[in-house]
C-alpha cells in the first residue's frame, strides 16, 4: 500500500460517515440502520454531557480500580540491556483486562437508551467477563456468544461469566472462533432490535463503534501520558501493544498519535508463521475488504471470501482488524510487526520468570517483540509495553502447547 500524504493531526477521525480514510464506514442490514443512527446520536449527547462523563470517572475509580499502574519492568531491562521497559497494567483491573473501560461507558449507555438486554461476543473471554460483570452490577440480562473452540480453550472465563449469571452461547459454525461468535451477535442484534444493545468489545463494527471503543479506551494513553511525565519527566520514545482487533492498542496509542516523536508499533499474530497461511495478521497478511458492518484489512482468498485467522491467543484469532488501524499503517504512523505462537508462548514465560507477572497470551506477542527491540536501543529509550490482560486464562492452553513441543 502506498504511503499517503499525512494529515495535520491524526486524532480527527472519523468523518461524519464513520470513514478512516477508505477504512470504516457502516455496512450494516437496512433493519439496524436506525438503531444505528440512534447509537450514534445517543453517544454524541453523552459525550456532551458533563454528568454522563462525571460518572463514568467515578465508577472506573471506584469500581475499575484506575489509574492502573505504569510498571518499571527492572529486570526484564536489566536482562536485555537497552531501552527502559515499563508495563502499563491493565491486567489489574477489575475483570483483569482492558476490556472492563470500554464496557463501562456502553453499559451507562444503553441505560440511557433504555435498553433492557444486553448481548456481546468474545473471543478469550475477557470482553464477556467484563459485560457480564457489569450487567450484573446494573442488574441487566446478558447474552455472550462465544465460538466453542473458543468455549474449550478459555474455560475460566466461560465459569467466570456463567458465575456473573450470563449466558454463554457456544457457536459452532464456521471456525467456531470470534469471527462467527460476532456473525451470531449480529443477528440475534437484527432480530431483537428494540430492547437490545449490542456491547461490542473492541475498535470494529460498523460506525459509531470504532471511535466509540477507542474513546472509552483512551484513558489507557491519557494515563500513561501523564505517569511517564511523572516518572521520567518526559514522553515515553515508544508504544508497543498486541493487536487483533485492537481495542487495547488504539487506547494506548491514540492519545500520543500527533506526537511524532514517539514510535508506534502494534504487534499481530502471526500464529504458525505468516508464510505458512495459518495466522491472524490482517494487515501484514491480508488486503482491504468488508466484513462486521466496516471496511478494513481482511484474510481473505483470491475471490473474495473470509478466510480462517489462527492464533494461539484466542483474543488476536479473528481475521480482521479495526479500521482506523488500517488507516493509520497506510499513513505510514503506526508500524505493524507480528510474533509466532512459539515466539509468544516464550514471552509468556520470560516475564512469569523475571518479572512475577504471568501476561495473557495477547499481550505475550506485543513482549515478544519488545524483546527483540529493546536490546538495539540505548539505555534512556522509554518504551511503554501494553499489559493489556493477566495469563491466568491461558495457563491450560501455554501447558499444552508445552507438552506438545517437549524435546
Amino acid at each position: 500500500m502506498t504511503v499517503q500524504q499525512q494529515p495535520n493531526s491524526f486524532r480527527t477521525g472519523p468523518d461524519e460517515r464513520g470513514h478512516f480514510g477508505i477504512y470504516g464506514g457502516r455496512f450494516v442490514a437496512e433493519t439496524l440502520m436506525p438503531l444505528i443512527l440512534d447509537l450514534e446520536k445517543a453517544y454524541n449527547q453523552a459525550k456532551a454531557d458533563p454528568a454522563f462523563q462525571k460518572e463514568m470517572d467515578s465508577y472506573l475509580s471506584h469500581y475499575v480500580g484506575r489509574p492502573s499502574p505504569l510498571y518499571f519492568a527492572e529486570r526484564l531491562t536489566k536482562k536485555f540491556g537497552g531501552a527502559k521497559i515499563y508495563f502499563k497494567r491493565e491486567d489489574l483491573n477489575h475483570t483483569g483486562a482492558h476490556k472492563v473501560n470500554n464496557v463501562t461507558g456502553q453499559i451507562m449507555l444503553a441505560q440511557r437508551m433504555g435498553k433492557k438486554r444486553i448481548i456481546a461476543e468474545t473471543g478469550a473471554g475477557m470482553h464477556g467477563v467484563a459485560t457480564a460483570t457489569l450487567c450484573a452490577k446494573f442488574g441487566l440480562p446478558c447474552i455472550v456468544y462465544m465460538g466453542a473452540v473458543d468455549v474449550e480453550r478459555q474455560q475460566p472465563n466461560v465459569l467466570r461469566m456463567k458465575m456473573l449469571g450470563a449466558e454463554v452461547r457456544a457457536v459452532t459454525s464456521g471456525s467456531s472462533t470470534l469471527k462467527d461468535a460476532m456473525n451470531e451477535a449480529l443477528r440475534d442484534w437484527v432480530t431483537n432490535v428494540s430492547d437490545t444493545f449490542y456491547c461490542i468489545g473492541t475498535v470494529a463494527g460498523p460506525h459509531p463503534y470504532p471511535a466509540m471503543v477507542r474513546d472509552f479506551q483512551c484513558i489507557i494513553g491519557n494515563e500513561t501520558r501523564a505517569q511517564m511525565q511523572q516518572l521520567e519527566g518526559r514522553l515515553p520514545d515508544s508504544l508497543i501493544a498486541c493487536i487483533g482487533g485492537g481495542s487495547n492498542a488504539m487506547g494506548l496509542f491514540h492519545p500520543f498519535l500527533d506526537d511524532r516523536s514517539v514510535e508506534i508499533y502494534g504487534v499481530e499474530a502471526a500464529g504458525h508463521g505468516i508464510p505458512s497461511g495459518q495466522h491472524a495478521a490482517s494487515v501484514t497478511g491480508g488486503r482491504p475488504g468488508v466484513l462486521h458492518g466496516n471496511r478494513t484489512y481482511l484474510l481473505m482468498d483470491d475471490d473474495g471470501q473470509i478466510t480462517e485467522a489462527h492464533s494461539i491467543s484466542a483474543g488476536l484469532d479473528y481475521p480482521g482488524i479495526g479500521p482506523e488501524h488500517s488507516w493509520l499503517n497506510d499513513m505510514g504512523r503506526v508500524k505493524f510487526l507480528s510474533a509466532t505462537d512459539d515466539e509468544a508462548v516464550a514471552a509468556f514465560q520470560l516475564c512469569s520468570q523475571l518479572e512475577g507477572i504471568i501476561p495473557a497470551l495477547e499481550p505475550a506477542h506485543a513482549l515478544a517483540r519488545v524483546f527483540d527491540l529493546a536490546p538495539k536501543l540505548p539505555k534512556d529509550h522509554l518504551m511503554v509495553v501494553n499489559m493489556s490482560g493477566r495469563g491466568d486464562k491461558d495457563l491450560a492452553s501455554v501447558q499444552a502447547w508445552l507438552e506438545t513441543h517437549k524435546k
